[in-house]
């Protein structure tokens, strides 16, 4: 917890400066422009119920009540990209880009047969029947820079902290090379060699590619569906615990007031996160990935293609939370389930 607070007290220095960005990047301010822009479709806040509190004193105990809220909060911002320590958030790209690879470049670049320099978006194979649609893609999930401003306001009781410390990198593919390049042991997961378990999409009818292995590894001919495929990938390892990966887990409470905060992500399923994009076509709603585009014309790839290969996404996630009102909670009373 004190690593914590002292990386953010540094990022929070440095990172709130406006950085220029160019094509295929976007900045710190940016990030909080477009997600303060997707607030009102993505927040979904609403009361849920009433809390009861025991509040004692040397004058005696009695039972005191707070509303209980609900709302998504925007954890991580997951990006995806081709070079290793080519984050197209240009403040993390800056500070915490080339440590990546300089790290990964020294401790695993003699292991790996895949170059650990090279760039990502890159065609496996060399004769016209091998696939061409299998690419490599690196990718971050990085503490989102409003988390630790929600845990600031969350004391007038209308605000539920988030479990994530704004710019703590929890997810770097770099330094999970060994697994994100691979595959071991993600390549033994039932899930990875048996089609239809864990798809992102309704397979057979139509499916985006599967969840696992959770590699950067992807075989789809539309781009934008392979990054977030990839982005999906890296939510389904930081929102648990104990994965065979080098992270760290989006776990933890805040001390206010009683949270319930959000379980495991699951593909298209919004009770447990949705997506909002903030690159390359920043957008003000959220979903889940997954979409069924057949009787589109130009599919859900369609404008969302950058020309550099960067991808940028909020995720947001569903939280509980009512303000502490005593010293001990008792129990609660929910007028409807959240999220609905």
């Amino acid at each position: 917890m004190i690593r914590r607070r002292v990386i953010t007290l540094f990022f929070s220095v440095v990172l709130w400066f406006p950085v220029t960005g160019f094509t295929g990047t976007t900045t710190t301010p940016q990030i909080v422009t477009q997600t303060t822009a997707g607030a009102l479709m993505c927040m979904r806040w609403m009361p849920t119920g009433v809390c009861f509190w025991l509040r004692c004193s040397w004058s005696g105990c009695s039972v005191r009540t707070s509303i209980k809220v609900g709302h998504y909060n925007p954890d991580l911002v997951v990006s995806t990209y081709n070079e290793l320590g080519g984050n197209p958030w240009v403040e993390i790209r800056a500070t915490l880009g080339l440590a990546q690879k300089a790290a990964a470049t020294g401790l695993l670049g003699a292991l790996l047969p895949v170059p650990i320099d090279s760039a990502g978006n890159r065609t496996e194979g060399t004769s016209e029947r091998d696939h061409k649609n299998l690419v490599y893609r690196e990718t971050d999930a990085i503490g989102h820079p409003l988390s630790s401003l929600s845990g600031l306001v969350a004391g007038v009781g209308l605000l539920c902290p988030s479990q994530t410390t704004s710019f703590f990198p929890y997810f770097q593919s770099g330094l999970d090379a060994l697994s994100w390049r691979q595959e071991i042991p993600e390549i033994f997961y039932p899930a990875s060699f048996i089609p239809g378990l864990r798809e992102l999409g309704t397979w057979p009818l139509q499916t985006w590619g599967g969840v696992y292995p959770r590699t950067g590894w992807t075989t789809q001919a539309e781009e934008p569906k392979a990054a977030a495929l990839n982005a999906q990938r890296a939510g389904d390892i930081v929102t648990r615990i104990g994965q065979p990966h080098v992270y760290v887990p989006v776990t933890g409470s805040s001390g206010f007031g009683r949270v319930w905060s959000p379980g495991p992500l699951v593909e298209k399923d919004r009770t447990t996160g949705t997506w909002q994009m903030l690159l390359p076509r920043p957008e003000a709603s959220c979903d889940v990935f997954g979409t069924n585009d057949l009787a589109s014309l130009t599919g859900w790839g369609g404008g969302r293609v950058d020309s550099a290969g960067d991808y940028a996404w909020n995720l947001w996630r569903p939280y509980q939370c009512c303000r502490r009102r005593g010293q001990w909670f008792l129990f609660s009373i929910d007028w409807m389930s959240y999220p609905p």
